[in-house]
């Protein structure tokens, strides 16, 4: 794999807090508590969040007039775009007939997520109007004469996926690239034996350098990628977080400029010789044991 990279960063961040996966948010949506969440909401726009991902479990399914309260309590205090996460149309259904966009400054709200199996969310595109998060990590093959849903393990499989997903998107309903947000799903480096970050960080480049695919913009959620690794590197940095800023140092120069992340954790491109960066480089040549050796580097001198 060519390493090097342009000179550019830039970044921009979907915020991840209102989410119930978070015990102080879960708290906030136990006692129904819309003060906090509207003060979590603030939090993540004096932050910077470009977009808000707003999702309360499965009690969307349950108490439809809650989710509601949510959004519109949200919105009461804040004028960031919305994104909804629920992988079922009914519940998107409400969260868009709530969604007041004159509050978001006309910005729409985006759909999270979509993928070749979850289709049905599109028919809400004529009632409404939205952008999506598409998920690239999923595709659907015929086996024995049904089509069933496949994990992607291969940069092709990741390319292909998300580029015929895209165009079907922008062919079919004629919904601008730019409004299509490809989720690279990013996977922890801790078991991948099988080069699947090498593979998303391939796909990358191609998505990034496809003509048929300019404007649309790549995004992941990051923290899965130091998942059961030890808080400190080889260095002393905070490895969780050096991991993640490693990615985005390969990746955003080629197009990724979207995180579902924490507004004020901070992203920052790393220095070349950066020990976290310079060991990530390593690791993405390697797959078998030889990965697992190279995650050791990380925090082993």
């Amino acid at each position: 794999m060519n390493m090097s990279e342009p000179n550019n960063f830039a970044i921009k961040i979907i915020g991840e807090r209102i989410n119930p996966g978070f015990k102080s948010t879960r708290a906030l949506f136990d006692n129904e508590d819309l003060p906090g969440i509207q003060a979590l909401a603030v939090r993540q726009a004096e932050a910077g969040a470009t977009y808000q991902n707003v999702n309360i479990g499965a009690r969307a399914l349950t108490d439809p007039q809650f989710m509601t309260r949510v959004i519109q309590a949200i919105q009461e205090v804040v004028s960031t775009p919305l994104s909804f996460d629920f992988p079922s149309k009914k519940v998107q259904e409400i969260c868009l007939a709530a969604y007041d966009i004159d509050k978001a400054g006309g910005e729409l709200p985006i759909v999270n997520s979509i993928t070749e199996h979850r289709w049905d969310l599109m028919e809400l595109y004529g009632p409404y109007k939205f952008k999506v998060i598409l998920m690239a990590s999923e595709r659907l093959e015929e086996v024995d004469g049904a089509m069933v849903a496949k994990g992607n393990k291969t940069t092709q499989e990741i390319y292909s996926t998300a580029k015929r997903a895209a165009l079907r998107l922008k062919n079919d309903y004629g919904m601008p690239l730019d409004h299509i947000f490809i989720d690279m799903s990013v996977s922890a480096i801790i078991a991948d034996t099988e080069g699947l970050n090498r593979s998303t960080v391939e796909a990358i480049r191609l998505i990034g350098a496809d003509p048929e695919l300019k404007g649309v913009h790549m995004m992941g959620g990051l923290s899965n990628i130091g998942q059961q690794l030890p808080p400190k590197a080889a260095d002393g940095s905070d490895l969780k977080h050096c991991l993640e800023n490693a990615f985005l140092t390969l990746n955003v120069p080629h197009g990724f400029d979207y995180v579902l992340g924490t507004p004020w954790r901070g992203y920052e491109p790393l220095a070349e010789d950066h020990h976290v960066l310079t060991t990530y480089r390593n690791f993405l040549e390697q797959t078998g044991s030889n990965a697992l050796r190279a995650v050791r580097k990380f925090y082993k001198a």
